[in-house]
């Protein structure tokens, strides 16, 4: 209910994943919340969506893990109705604070997120940056 009453009136949702081993798929399975959260944002007229894969130092910052996440997201997203073009994807760890404020030093090989909407594109490393863009 708390889900639903705040994202009535949001302009922007973040959708936290975790990208742990078995959690992001429990997440992402036909009855899970990360499914139900981004349908229920989309039905709600959030227009604007990013999408932070949290729990990274736990897969040892593994980049195949991240984009095997963003591509499995992406695909469902689109079917939701939201562009994956225009969503930023950030990997996190909220634990440590990496990549939320400041670009982390533990995924060198993240070189940022791009997004394209109407007024342009933009790129950044962090969450703070993707939710200033």
């Amino acid at each position: 209910k708390n889900m639903i009453t705040g994202t009535s009136q949001a302009d922007c949702a973040i959708l936290i994943i975790a990208g742990g081993i078995g959690e992001f798929e429990a997440g992402i399975s036909k009855d899970g919340q990360t499914r139900e959260h981004a349908l229920l944002a989309y039905t709600l007229g959030v227009k604007q969506l990013i999408v932070a894969v949290n729990k990274m130092d736990t897969t040892q910052w593994s980049e195949a893990r991240f984009n095997e996440i963003v591509k499995e997201v992406s695909n469902f997203i689109k079917k939701v109705g939201f562009n994956p073009k225009t969503v930023a994807f950030v990997p996190i760890s909220g634990f440590n604070g990496d990549n939320m404020i400041d670009a982390s030093p533990n995924c060198p090989w993240y070189k940022g997120w791009e997004k394209e909407v109407k007024s342009g594109k933009f790129t950044g490393k962090t969450l703070l940056e993707a939710i200033d863009s």
